[in-house]
């Protein structure tokens, strides 16, 4: 995947800037995997999709279930054989 750097507004109005560095479609539902840097340690996050199919623009929510979490960090791993993700 080419190097992508996308912002978001959070619900307090901040913007963020993160890094995409994988996306994947399971069961119907897109999710991100992005991260606030590119090399080195940081800090990476799943999101998920939720926005209506015809909408122009995506909403992303962060996944927070635990076990939706874990299956995902799995899958992300497999799709990134060469970075190494831990969950904190």
């Amino acid at each position: 995947m080419a190097e992508e750097k996308i912002s978001f507004t959070t619900d307090d109005g901040k913007t963020v800037s993160l890094y995409v560095l994988e996306e994947t479609r399971i069961s119907g539902m897109d999710y991100i995997l992005v991260a606030d840097t590119l090399e080195g340690d940081g800090n990476c996050y799943i999101l998920k999709d939720v926005s209506e199919a015809e909408s122009p623009e995506a909403v992303y929510e962060m996944v927070e279930n635990s076990s939706e979490l874990d299956y995902l960090m799995g899958i992300f791993s497999q799709l990134l054989d060469d970075v190494d993700i831990e969950l904190e």
